[in-house]
């Protein structure tokens, strides 16, 4: 699949397509949807080294479960693994990350589209999982009440 990405790496978030009022209007290229979760084609990926710090090791691994991971390269994967890098170090360093540290993992992620505004601002967005319909508190309430006293 190709994938063409026009990046607005400035200004506002976009809202969601859903969000959004004017439907009408050509705002550029079309929004891409995907399903969120796990791709079913993730390639078979290098596990994360032992001896990354655990929060590094969970972004890492949640890149595997995330709906984006389908437009994944192994070019992208070996990205996703310096930055786990990267973060693993700057977590188990005894100085604190500086600012210039912060900022080169924050464009690294970024170009990863990890977070929901990346997408956005990319025009990808995952479909997100719609809660299975429960009936309201007061309704069930009301039926097992009905139903202890035999009505």
């Amino acid at each position: 699949m190709t994938l063409e990405v026009v990046m607005g790496a400035h200004g506002p978030i976009p809202k969601r397509s859903e969000e959004r009022r004017r439907r009408n209007k050509d705002d550029g290229p079309e929004v891409l949807q995907a399903p969120s979760g796990a791709p079913a084609d993730v390639p078979d990926l290098p596990d994360p080294d032992p001896n990354w710090h655990p929060i590094a090791t969970d972004w890492y691994v949640s890149l595997q479960q995330s709906g984006q991971a389908q437009f994944y390269e192994p070019s992208d994967w070996a990205v996703a693994r310096y930055a786990a890098e990267l973060m693993s170090r700057g977590l188990t360093s005894d100085r604190p990350p500086n600012g210039q540290y912060v900022a080169a993992l924050n464009s690294v992620m970024t170009s990863l589209l990890t977070t929901e505004g990346d997408r956005r601002r990319a025009r990808i967005e995952l479909e997100r999982k719609k809660p299975a319909q429960q009936a309201p508190a007061s309704v069930t309430a009301i039926a097992d009440y009905r139903a202890s006293i035999g009505g």
